[in-house]
């Protein structure tokens, strides 16, 4: 028998290590091998432990208590008649098997003595709740790199973004990594049915990778564009992606609309509209003019946010006609331009006026924007003289961190918003005439988003426990599911050692074989999150990761952390000892993390030497050797001194360093924080720098650096160099103050006096006062406190039980003097504290007992030896007195026998060997929580449709639900089927409803068929009984899509399907319903024919359909509620050999053979040939599914010659011209389909191209030519006679007069409905281009019209950078003309010129 006191070996994760409660463990013997709780009323046996001697250690598993259940329980008082129940899992661990087992299960009735003493463990309120779940939940990662052969569910490592925006030029990648063991399998969903990537050949997946690849250079990115889920797995669990949503990028053109020039009187406002197309993502909005420069803005004249220009106020000087908005799209790198709007401000100034606002409108408005993202409000005004905008929030202030104005005050954005930037805002604008105010009311939700983290993975071992937490907050409230293995979890096979509440799985008791991966859904209206975490069911004996023998060196007086990374399952308990393994290594100075590193604080020499880590669990332990060298600091003892040298002399900056002789120092020498110009001046040595004869170029900051591989140590000097005629003034350092003296020395303060040393020509500005505490921390130097540079003395206040010694340091403007000698000690008496613990709390982890806890105080605070603390609790509600005891070494302490869930005011007060501190303030606890004892009544449930009933019960009675309500569960499972084709299933599922609700809807359920469920209640710490059993019939619903759908015996004209009866029938199958239609080369779809047929038929011959055409055929079933979704299946009819009609005279083929009844592998038919002055015509039939088809010629020689390649471009026939006369070749067809595909081609066509005969000519005997060189011939003769004429006349020829006379048309001004997006027509050929300058003068000649860029370009389809520079093709449009001036040309603005112009503002 066991009736003495034993200590509890605490939870690993849980408890702090080393942290042992007292606990009585009275057990008697009841029988053989069996054993019971003394001061309780057992209703329950707790086998025996198995080892022998009867010395054993109870563990246990701690019960979670709510902080509402125990406000629950103070409502409702403390019942005499109310009995608390508390499940106990007790695992006794025999000392000497070093083992554990799981023993059984004690559950102890009736009232517990408030006097007698239980165990205590920690109990978690409910904002605590998540950090004890954190704790209790370690993750432990199974180290594949590490540890080969152990087992590991899958993990997606790498995804692509849930809103995917592609490229539509360049292939589509969708990323999808995982690791497992062993190696994943990946498969994808698509608009959430399988995706075959096997049935499409312009998809692959990455080997070794779930990462798909999409090649559009055969198909378009559109018909990619759909929503994608990956699916990762192996044999231990399934993980799956986000869904990722991809949409290619789009850049549509701006709509042609014709923009009537404005008309507006000065000093109006005015607002001109941009209207960009659509694109995704948006585009960038910017105004240029014609010459692309960037339109001024100002506070008058500013964009909006979408792209809007907005006047206050207009001047004469905004009169111009080329206003133009351009639109620019990221992702294709595109700048779509609106056409030019014309202002004209007429000179008719209106009358000044106070502000108004044009955006927004109405006195107030609001706007919502998530959490996290950028909230951006703006406010634009008009009037005369422009007004002013100001910002406040009218509900707060400002978060000025994140806020700024842009576009001239008229917009607010705040960056990263949070809940606290809902709330009012108001802008203001304002002139010398009035102010106007619009107030905006802005309102902050929230996507989901991790509170804790994501769930995060678990390896466990057999038999153990832990839970699993999926904690996140949104506005509104997210709502959070759970699947297992992609299967939402209650659909997923029933496991008694999971249970699922709310946000949390809770794991009791796991067995081998239960490894999965569980996925955690947190959604609202305006986002989700989905996480994978498994939990791995392992049994691995400890393994220590670290390398056996590591040496760890350390700097002296600097923390020491030695690593002793394990794995194991269950995960192992470490054991530190260093060289004779005296003892385990558990206490000042070193602290043993949870990880298993060991820390010490402060390293000093004696803590050099040998380590020894040993891990143990259950199944073994392993033990690893390390060892920890701890050295000396480095540090300069001279440091290089401020310099004034004089031209051509010699400057010499000492450095001399003490460190470790064990480690290779490194000596660095820095100009101005960079290396030493490469100059034989400078000669650098081990402990100093030297410059000779010294230029003003060696002016400036001069930093020696002393590395070693563990620290390093540096100091600056200034080098300022003078001219030579200039006596030297030597700035130094100043000399270390002497003479310390104390005196007036009190209980609390000393005066501390000194005498400064020599300047050094440069004034001392302050002195620092350093003290060293040689009782607590001897050979740190800590400063105390300033003193101004004229003062000598300092009055310094003193904390008891210390050893001072001080030393005092001048600053001047070179730099801090040497430390003083340090003063005599100064020795503080010890006092009582001077203050109280924080932090202190109270909580229960049974329903009769009291945790109380606090932050303890430090050694500086403590006053005094022998440190404790008083710890005080009362009830709150009765009237009784404090209870009292003393705690020494802890942080907390357990109160047992105390009644349930009862209110507590607690104090603790520190006190030492001298007294006690001040009065501690009070705080509040509670205590413990129990299980319901009552189910809901009248549970009644009502079919809404096929799936979906609603349940309605009555709410339990508070009194009955012993704790905090948090909701209410729904057993239910599928009793049996109505169909007889469908067997007996049961199934049991839960549906879990969060608060005080009594009316919910149940989903899911399978049409025609028969349920059965019931009700419970739950609280915080589990659920009450269930309500009787109650009945569910669905009524028939819509069917499942058949089952195959099977194509045979394809003809020229004819085809016969076969199909089954869908799986999932829900009702009475009435009828099908097939669809069927053609598809062309090009997958467009034809006309729809539709057949309804009987329910008895399973197989159908179409007749009369077309030869050699594509059939796509669609087949529902059909019940009293309607038809179901559609099994699809394509098929080609067999290509009729006997036609071979062609477009041209082609040499007849030879004869075909017959064709098969299926669907031949040659995707090619009827390739034939014909020739015309233009080239050889290849024409065929092609039915395949290959997007990139070219034909490839050879000559027919016995040559080894390259075949030569002609592309298609989606046609079935291709004129060659390269083919030469009287020459054969062969020629065939290539359909290139995914690149691991095989290439399809055609049989070879010979091809022989008849010899053109000469038609060559003599153009000389030509009647044409005859008469055309006796034309030119005579016009030559009568020009000559009437020059020679006019001669002889002296006369002079009119030109001017002719040219006035006779002015070109098309030197006439362009009209303005000439100015569109359009090709140019012949007539406008030879206009000047707007904007072309003459070379003379510079004077631009400029038309009334004002063209776009676009009638420069191909249509609008220029190219810009991302900056917004044309790169574009630039085909500009030149004509000259002869003037009374001399010869001018015009021509087109250079490309170079407008990529810089459009670079400078884009």
């Amino acid at each position: 028998m066991l009736s003495s006191p034993v200590r509890l070996r605490p939870i690993r994760g849980a408890l702090k290590a080393h942290d042992w409660l007292p606990i009585w463990c009275n057990l008697r013997s009841t029988g053989a091998g069996s054993a019971s709780a003394s001061n309780h009323s057992p209703s329950a046996i707790l086998p025996a432990p198995s080892c022998a001697r009867g010395r054993c250690l109870l563990l246990l598993l701690l019960l979670l208590l709510s902080d509402d259940l125990l406000k629950k329980t103070k409502a409702e008082g403390d019942s005499e008649e109310d009995e608390s129940y508390n499940l106990t899992f007790c695992v006794v661990i025999d000392r000497r098997c070093d083992r554990a087992e799981r023993r059984g299960v004690a559950v102890f009735g009736g009232r517990p003595s408030r006097h007698t003493p239980t165990m205590g463990s920690r109990r978690m309120d409910a904002p605590l709740l998540g950090l004890f779940l954190a704790h209790l939940a370690t993750a432990l990662e199974v180290p594949l790199d590490l540890l080969e052969g152990l087992p590991q569910p899958p993990t997606i490592t790498h995804q692509s973004p849930k809103d995917y925006i592609i490229d539509p030029r360049e292939n589509i990648i969708i990323h999808c990594e995982a690791k497992g063991k062993p190696h994943p399998s990946f498969s994808w969903t698509r608009n959430g049915t399988h995706f075959d990537i096997d049935e499409d050949p312009n998809v692959s997946m990455k080997p070794n990778s779930g990462t798909l690849v999409v090649d559009i250079s055969r198909a378009k990115a559109e018909h990619y564009e759909f929503v994608y889920q990956c699916t990762a797995r192996n044999k231990h669990g399934t993980a799956v992606s986000n869904n990722i949503v991809v949409q290619q990028s789009r850049s549509p053109l701006w709509s042609k609309e014709k923009v009537d020039p404005i008309v507006i009187s000065e000093g109006r406002s005015l607002v001109l509209r941009c209207r960009p197309p659509a694109g995704l993502p948006p585009p960038i909005i910017f105004w240029m003019d014609n010459y692309f420069q960037r339109l001024p803005q100002s506070a008058r004249v500013s964009q909006s946010l979408n792209g809007d220009l907005y006047f206050s106020n207009v001047l004469r000087e905004d009169s111009r006609n080329d206003y133009i908005c351009y639109a620019r799209f990221p992702y294709t790198q595109t700048i779509q331009q609106k056409q030019p709007i014309i202002v004209k401000v007429l000179d008719q100034p209106a009358d000044e006026r106070k502000p108004n606002f044009l955006l927004p409108s109405g006195p107030s408005s609001s706007k919502t924007v998530l959490r996290g993202q950028v909230l951006e409000m703006e406010c634009i005004a008009e009037g005369l003289p422009t007004p002013k905008i100001s910002w406040d929030k009218v509900s707060g202030d400002l978060p000025t961190k994140r806020t700024s104005f842009l576009h001239y005050e008229k917009t607010l954005r705040i960056v990263d918003v949070s809940e606290s930037d809902a709330g009012e805002y108001r802008c203001s604008a304002s002139n010398r005439l009035g102010s106007v105010h619009q107030t905006i009311r802005v309102t902050v939700k929230a996507a989901p988003y991790w509170i804790s983290g994501a769930p995060r993975n678990l390896v466990l071992a057999p038999g153990e426990s832990s839970v699993l937490t999926c904690r996140a907050s949104g506005t509104p409230k997210p709502s959070v599911s759970w699947a297992m293995n992609g299967i939402p979890i209650e659909n997923s096979p029933k496991d008694l050692s999971r249970k699922v509440e709310d946000d949390t799985i809770i794991f009791t008791d796991v067995q081998a074989g239960s490894s999965a991966v569980y996925q955690c859904n947190v959604s609202n209206d305006y986002g989700y999150l989905l996480s994978n975490a498994f939990v791995n069911v392992l049994s691995e004996p400890p393994r220590v990761l670290t390398p056996n023998h590591k040496v760890y060196q350390v700097i002296k007086n600097r923390q020491a952390s030695i690593d002793c990374a394990s794995f194991g399952s269950p995960i192992p308990k470490i054991t530190w000892f260093k060289d004779s393994r005296s003892s385990t290594l558990d206490g000042d100075p070193y602290v043993l993390h949870d990880n298993g590193t060991l820390e010490i604080r402060t390293a000093q020499a004696h803590n050099s030497g040998k380590y020894t880590c040993v891990a143990r669990n259950s199944l073994g332990n392993y033990e690893n050797h390390i060892y920890l060298e701890v050295k000396e600091p480095t540090r300069i003892l001279r440091q290089p001194e401020y310099k004034v040298v004089q031209l051509g002399r010699s400057a010499v900056f000492e450095c001399k360093v003490k460190h470790d002789p064990s480690l290779i120092p490194t000596m660095t020498w820095l100009k101005d924080d960079g290396e030493l110009p490469d100059d034989e001046r400078l000669i650098v040595d081990s402990d100093s720098l030297t410059i000779n004869d010294v230029s003003e170029s060696d002016a400036g900051v001069y930093t020696c650096i002393m590395n070693t591989t563990l620290d390093h140590d540096s100091a600056s000097a200034e080098l300022t160099v003078v001219e030579a005629t200039t006596p030297a003034v030597v700035y130094e350092r100043p000399d270390p103050p002497t003479d310390l003296e104390l005196t007036d020395q009190k209980k609390r303060s000393v005066q501390l006096t000194w005498i400064p040393g020599d300047e050094h020509n440069s004034p001392i500005h302050k002195f620092l006062i350093q003290y060293e505490d040689s009782l607590h921390h001897r050979g740190h130097w800590h400063n105390l406190t300033e003193v101004p540079g004229t003062r000598t003395t300092a009055h310094l206040k003193l904390s008891p039980y210390v050893h001072y010694t001080f030393r005092v340091l001048a600053l001047n403007a070179v730099n801090f003097s040497r430390p003083s000698f340090p003063s005599r000690m100064v020795k503080t008496e010890p006092a009582a504290p001077d203050g109280n613990p924080t932090g202190v709390q109270g909580f229960g982890t049974e329903h009769d007992n009291l945790v109380i806890s606090w932050k303890p105080l430090s050694g500086l605070q403590a006053n005094g030896p022998g440190l404790h603390y008083k710890v005080m609790w009362r009830q709150k509600v009765v009237d009784s007195d404090w209870t009292t005891v003393t705690v020494a070494n802890n942080s907390k302490f357990v109160v047992s026998g105390t009644p349930t869930f009862v209110p507590y005011e607690l104090k603790v007060q520190a006190a030492n060997d001298h007294g006690a501190g001040p009065e501690p303030a009070v705080a509040h606890g509670y205590s413990g929580e129990d299980l319901p004892v009552a189910a809901p009544d009248n549970v009644q449930a009502v079919m809404l449709n096929g799936s979906l009933a609603e349940l309605h019960w009555d709410p339990v009675p508070a009194k009955s639900i012993r704790g905090h309500l948090k909701g209410y569960k729904v057993y239910y499972w599928k009793e049996h089927s109505l169909h007889k084709h469908h067997p007996h299933l049961v199934k049991s599922q839960i549906l879990t409803f969060s608060g005080n609700h009594t009316r919910r809807m149940l989903p899911g359920l399978h049409p025609f068929s028969v349920y059965l469920f019931n009700v419970r209640v739950y609280n915080g710490k589990g659920e009450g009984p269930p309500s009787p059993d109650q009945q569910i019939v669905t009524p028939e619903g819509m069917p499942g899509a058949p089952s195959s759908l099977l194509v045979t015996n394809p003809n020229m004209d004819s085809l016969t399907l076969e199909w089954s009866p869908p799986h999932e029938r829900n009702g009475h199958i009435t009828g099908y319903t097939l669809r069927y239609q053609p598809v062309n080369n090009s997958n467009e779809l034809g006309a729809v024919e539709e057949l309804a047929l009987p329910a008895n038929e399973t197989s159908l011959t179409l007749l009369n359909l077309k030869y050699g055409t594509r059939y796509k055929f669609y087949l529902n079933a059909i019940t009293v509620r309607g038809a179901g979704p559609a099994i699809s299946q394509e098929a080609v009819t067999v290509v009729d050999e006997g036609n071979t009609q062609t477009p041209h005279p082609i040499a007849p083929s030879p004869p075909r053979p017959p064709p098969p009844k299926a669907r031949p592998v040659n995707p090619f038919g009827n390739v034939s040939s014909s020739f015309g002055e233009d080239g050889t015509l290849i024409s065929w039939d092609y039915w395949g599914p290959e997007q990139n088809v070219y034909v490839e010629y050879i000559e027919n020689s016995e040559g080894e010659e390259e075949w030569q390649k002609e592309p298609v471009n989606g046609t079935q026939n291709v004129m060659l011209r390269g083919l030469k006369g009287g020459l054969s070749y062969r020629v065939r067809l290539v359909a290139q389909g995914h690149h691991d595909q095989p290439l399809h081609r055609s049989d070879e066509l010979l091809v022989s191209v008849p010899a053109v005969a000469s038609r060559q000519v003599d153009i000389a005997t030509q009647g044409w030519f005859i008469g055309l060189m006796c034309a030119i011939a005579l016009l030559i003769l009568i020009l000559l006679i009437i020059c020679f004429i006019q001669r002889n006349k002296g006369g002079k020829y009119p030109v001017k007069e002719k040219e006035d006379a006779h002015t070109d048309p098309e030197f006439q001004p362009m009209k303005d409905d000439d100015c569109t997006f359009g090709e140019y027509s012949d007539n406008e050929d030879h206009k000047p281009l707007k904007g072309s300058r003459t070379p003379s003068n510079g004077t631009v000649k400029r038309d009334d019209s004002d063209d776009s860029l676009v009638d420069y370009g191909d249509g609008g389809d220029g190219q810009f950078n991302e900056d917004g520079s044309f790169i574009g093709q630039y085909s500009g449009k030149s004509a000259s003309r002869d003037t009374a001036g001399g010869h001018e040309s015009s021509e087109a603005p250079s490309p170079i010129n407008t990529m810089n112009s459009l670079n400078s503002f884009v």
